[in-house]
């Protein structure tokens, strides 16, 4: 299976050089910058194209790892090209196939296919691509052979609905990104390097036992007083982020402590 790459960022270096190392055939890249393409190729053992005709009609399998803002005027160029009978996948978080509008005229398929995973060095984060979950969404006719193209690989796949791809990528940013602005705020009142131990060991028990046995803290123990001093010390921007989060803490609460009486803690948190 001939794979050929449009855009050459952190994306398309780690997932070219990871169908490289297990052996698929990676055609090559094509990029805007041509200095990051014939890099993007050094670094995968393939081949630079000035064209993206060339690389269309080269490739089975496209990937477009452009950024989502660039990926409706990629597939516009792409769809001026007569090809026929070929994969065409993004790796958008939150954009769906749809995207590829007018595919079915080339007797082509298109595909979302998404690493769950926060890819941040385009020259290590390859390695770590077999211990991920990837999830794909597209056209029905050629959706078990993607999947089981990547499945061949080592990695986890999942298949997703269409209509649940904005959903799903929501999801991904509240356990990704928003965390980040989480600590961000805490480091405002506790310095770095002190946060470092409960941050690896909050992550530990979430990831080893689930949320529910790694939750602690007042909420979860139905500690009034100290949340209402909590919320009395915060400033109205903290303040706000503090009782939204709790309020999805208290939840978590509820599940775990189903006999536990948390009305107290409701009302002061609404």
């Amino acid at each position: 299976m001939k794979i050929g790459f449009i855009g050459a960022g952190k994306v398309g270096f780690s997932l070219g050089k990871f169908f490289e190392t297990h052996n698929l055939n990676v055609v090559g890249y094509y990029s805007k910058c041509e200095a990051s393409a014939r890099e993007a190729a050094s670094f995968t053992n393939s081949k630079y194209y000035s064209s993206i005709s060339d690389l269309v009609m080269d490739s089975e399998i496209l990937f477009i790892t452009v950024p989502d803002d660039c990926i409706s005027e990629i597939w516009e160029q792409i769809n001026q090209i007569s090809f026929t009978n070929k994969i065409v996948c993004h790796t958008s978080g939150s954009l769906s196939s749809k995207i590829f509008s007018g595919i079915d005229n080339h007797s082509s398929y298109g595909y979302s296919i998404h690493p769950l995973f926060a890819i941040s060095n385009k020259y290590e984060s390859y390695k770590e691509l077999s211990n991920i979950f990837f999830t794909i969404e597209g056209h029905s006719e050629k959706l078990a052979d993607v999947k089981g193209l990547f499945e061949s690989l080592g990695a986890n796949v999942r298949t997703i609905n269409t209509e649940d791809k904005v959903l799903y990528h929501a999801a991904a940013t509240m356990a990704s990104n928003l965390v980040v602005g989480l600590v961000d705020m805490a480091e405002s009142i506790i310095p770095h390097e002190a946060l470092i131990p409960i941050l690896k060991g909050n992550m530990k028990h979430i990831v080893e036992d689930g949320t529910e046995h790694a939750l602690t803290g007042p909420v979860e123990r139905g500690d009034v007083e100290t949340v209402k001093k909590h919320i009395d010390a915060l400033n109205a921007d903290k303040r706000k982020a503090y009782v939204e989060m709790s309020k999805e803490v208290l939840n978590v609460a509820t599940r775990k402590n189903p006999d536990r009486d948390y009305s107290a803690m409701k009302e002061i948190l609404t």
